[in-house]
Parts: C-alpha cells; structure tokens; sequence
C-alpha cells in the first residue's frame, strides 16, 4: 500500500482517489479552492440552476468502469437519460439540422436537408471511417499511459500486416477538416462535423485526422444528461470517495511538489506545512505543474520535449430567462456564417471572432427544475482565443456580450432574448484563468494541433520524476469529460501497476522549517 497525495480535486482527480482507494491505497487529495469537481462546478441563483463548465456527458463506460472498481453499479449512484436528437444546428441561411444517433434516420434527415445525392451517403462514409478510428483509439490509446506513438505500438508487431492497416488508417498528415470535406460535400453540415473537434478547444483544419473517431463515439455511445446536471458526476465521485476513506482536504493548496535524488517525497501546502508522500497524481494542468510545482531538471526536460499550445478559452454566458424558446433542443450550435474565417481569427490571430460560433444549452426541456416554471437557465458558450498579452477581458466583455446576443437574434430565433433575461453572470478567459488555475484560461487543457502529434497530451507516468502521475484535460488521453475521467483512472492504474513492484514508506507530516 502507497500513501499517495492528488493534488487538485477535478474529475480526473476524483477518478484517481476513487480508483487508488479502492485498490488499498491511503489517499489524500489537497484542493484550493473550498469545492470539488474543479470546472463541473455550479451556480445557484434567482431559482435558476447552472452547470458552469462542462455540460455535455458521453461516453458513460468510463464512468461505470470507475465506480466498478469499488464494486458499485453506476445506475444506482447516478440518474442519466439519453438525450436524442443529441442536438440541433442552426445556420446562417436560416437552415437548421439535428443530429441524430440512428445513421438510417440521419441519412434521411441529410437526404431532405441537401438534395444533392452525396452529402448522405458522404456522412454514412465518413462514419464508417469513424468507427474504425474509434476502434484504433480503443486498442492503441485508451486505458494506458500514452505520451507518444511508441507507446501506442508494440515494436514487434508494429509491422505485422494488420497493425500496419491501422496505422494507414489514422491517415497520418491529414486534419480533421482535410477528411471531413473529402466525404461530406454540403459546407453546412461538414461545418457540423467539424464540431466534434470543439470538445479539445482546437481548429479543425490544425487537428490529426485520427480526431474524426471522436464523431463515431458519441453518436454510438450516445449524449447523456445526468439527473441534477453534470454537477452530479462530482458530487457522485466525492460520495464515492469518501465511503472509500479518501482523505479531503477543501482549501488546501500546494505550491511545491517535493522531491529527493529524483523521486516524489511529498508535497508542500501553501503555508508551509509538508506533507510525507510516497506518490503523488497532479489533476493540475500539466503544463503549470511542471512550471510551477517543479524546479530544476524535471521542468527543463518537460519544456525541452515539446512545446505545447493552449488550448482556446472561451466566454460563458448564464442567462436566467422568464421565458424558455420551445424551439430549442437541450443542446443547440449556433453556427457562423464562415468557418474559415472563425478559426482564423481565434487560432491563428488570437482575436475573438467578429461572427462566432455559439453553443447554448437550454436543459429546462430535460429537467424543469434547473428554473423557474416556464422559464430557462440558458448557458452560452463562444470560444475565444486562449489569453493573449495585453486583452483585458473587463473593457472587452461588455461589447462582445453584445455580438454574442446580436448572432442569437440573427441566426437562433431569438430576437427578443435581451427581454427575457432576469438573471445574468459572465465568465471570461480571464475568470477561466484565475478561477481554475489553467494554462493561460484554456477550457480544455492543451491543444491538439499538429497533423501528426496533435493527438498526443504529457503521459500519465512522468518520465522526469518517479512517483509522479498526470492526470486532468492536460494530460494523455485529453479533455472533455470522459477522457478527463480517463485520466485519472489511468494514471491511477499506472500508479497501482509500479506500487506493486516497489516497498511502500512510512510517511509522516512536518513542518517546514
């Protein structure tokens, strides 16, 4: 048994408590801020009900996986409902579409929607090549610690014919966009696919083609919408962990991993007190921890092996409305009219774009009791670039609130919007930042830009440091919830699989003197 320390309490944090402690480990998980479920946090006001982060939930398996390894059936922990249509598209020539899981009705629905005879047929292609991705992620990249292809591949098999056919398969050299348009011949709806690369904060023409799976997960597996919002997926992990005897410690931040002759001893608290540990899981984004909780030769090695990219940022809106809009689904884009120039702008200049892309989630439709009878708790979310120098987010959110609510009226049908607002709070890049202690206010940990090892986030086992795991949305295998979750069960798996090779220590708390 190891005496292991998880700093930060977001999802992949939580994952790691739950799984360690369930395998025999004593664990301890330091928080700074007085919650826990880091982004899947909530707001509570007016008798409105706001999920503040992540909104939208896939892949549910990794989530039993989690609660399976302390022998709990996540049907009796958590109450999800799958949601289908899984959402709604609206366009700028007035066109909408909803995306549906079935392939034979969303044939149908491509069919009438573009009558030109190849966009459906190109969308049932393009999800053939999909499943085969998420196949390939599923045997090579899922479930371990990957840092890079090596790691991916056997070396004695990698040139066996069929590990060869997958790796053609992953079309190395093309971007998600390049592939999209190679099937699907109607701009709106490749616009539409191209959204699925939204769930790593990356540009579609920037990102590997292996991200084209992500497309096939989620209309197999299904968007589900947890009974109290996803703020119940933490709430759940935290009763999880603590009926398993984790250790949390709510305001508690490390300012210090420590280490002798290359290996984690502890961690120091803000304050000054150490903590005696035999291993440590680091939920904080990767980036920062290597800047910010290590010193010397783990962080120049971490910043000489690649330099890694924020990912974008973005502005949430939550928007109490008197009044829900029946037309809306529970998920919703609200696309700009030029693709191309909308990721130009955030990615490559780092403005904001003029003509954004929106996603608003209206759940009230799901769960009546996120408002008021009759009314919504709308959320909003345009990315933005990740915080640039000299963008003051306080001068610019007032103007750019106002392009976010003109392209609703002008593209959503929802003209009268600024009237039905009774409650309003903004998050901003800079909240982002300052709020959730990520790299520059990025949403979704590091970008996945780069045509061949864009896929590729920091391992979960540090190469630099032994006894040190990375877990969170800045790590392998990325974000968004269910690979966040992923997370940290692997780099609980990996910490479990070397605890069992090495003695434990018998740790104890002192005083920094």
């Amino acid at each position: 048994m190891k005496r292991v320390g998880i700093i930060g309490g977001g999802l992949g944090g939580l994952a790691s408590a739950c799984v360690l402690a369930a395998r025999g480990h004593e664990v301890i998980l330091f928080e700074r801020n007085e919650w826990l479920g880091g982004k899947a946090a909530v707001l509570e006001s007016h008798g409105f009900r706001f999920d503040m982060g992540p909104t939208i939930l896939t892949l549910p398996q990794v989530l039993e996986r989690i609660f399976a390894e302390a022998g709990k059936d996540l049907a009796s922990e958590l109450d999800v409902v799958r949601l289908d249509p899984q959402w709604r598209s609206f366009f700028g020539d007035g066109s909408t579409l909803d995306l549906l899981s079935d392939l034979p009705s969303m044939e149908r629905e491509l069919a009438a929607f573009a009558p030109d005879g190849q966009t459906a047929a190109g969308y049932r292609r393009f999800l053939e090549l999909s499943e085969r991705l998420h196949r390939i992620s599923d045997d090579y990249f899922f479930w371990r610690p990957v840092g890079g292809l090596r790691d991916m591949f056997n070396a004695r098999e990698t040139f066996q014919q069929s590990v060869l056919g997958d790796v053609l398969a992953m079309q190395p050299g093309r971007t998600v966009a390049g592939v999209v348009r190679s099937h699907i011949s109607d701009p709106r709806v490749a616009q539409m696919v191209d959204h699925f690369t939204q769930y790593v904060g990356s540009a579609p023409d920037a990102s590997p083609a292996v991200l084209c799976g992500i497309a096939h997960m989620q209309t197999r597996e299904g968007i589900w919408y947890p009974r109290g919002g996803t703020r119940a997926v933490p709430v759940a992990l935290t009763r999880l962990a603590e009926s398993l005897g984790v250790e949390l410690r709510c305001n508690a931040g490390v300012d210090r991993i420590v280490t002798s002759n290359g290996a984690v001893t502890g961690v120091r608290l803000e304050g000054g007190t150490i903590i005696e540990l035999d291993a440590v899981v680091s939920n904080c984004d990767s980036v920062r921890t290597h800047r910010e909780l290590l010193d010397g030769a783990p962080r120049r090695a971490f910043a000489r092996r690649r330099k890694y990219e924020p990912a974008c940022s973005g502005v949430v809106l939550y928007l109490g409305l008197r009044q829900r809009y029946d037309h809306l689904l529970h998920h919703n884009f609200v696309f700009s009219r030029d693709p191309e120039e909308e990721f130009h702008s955030i990615y490559r200049r780092g403005e904001p774009a003029a003509d954004p892309s929106c996603y608003v989630c209206a759940p009230s439709g799901t769960e009546p009791a996120v408002a008021p009878p009759g009314g919504e708790a709308l959320y909003v979310l345009v990315h933005t670039p990740y915080l640039r120098p000299g963008q003051d987010w306080n001068e610019m959110l007032p103007g750019y609130r106002q392009v976010i609510l003109d392209k609703l009226k002008r593209t959503a049908g929802m003209e009268d919007i600024e009237s039905r607002i009774v409650f309003e709070q903004a998050l901003t890049p800079q909240d982002i930042h300052d709020r959730y202690h990520v790299l520059d206010g990025a949403i979704y940990g590091l970008a996945s830009h780069g045509r061949f090892l864009g896929a590729f986030k920091p391992g979960n086992r540090s190469p630099d440091v032994r006894g040190l795991y990375l877990a969170g949305g800045a790590a392998h295998p990325g974000p968004g919830m269910p690979m966040v979750l992923m997370s940290g069960w692997i780099a609980a798996d990996a910490l479990d699989q070397d605890a069992a090779r090495e003695p434990a220590a018998h740790p104890r708390e002192a005083e920094l003197v």
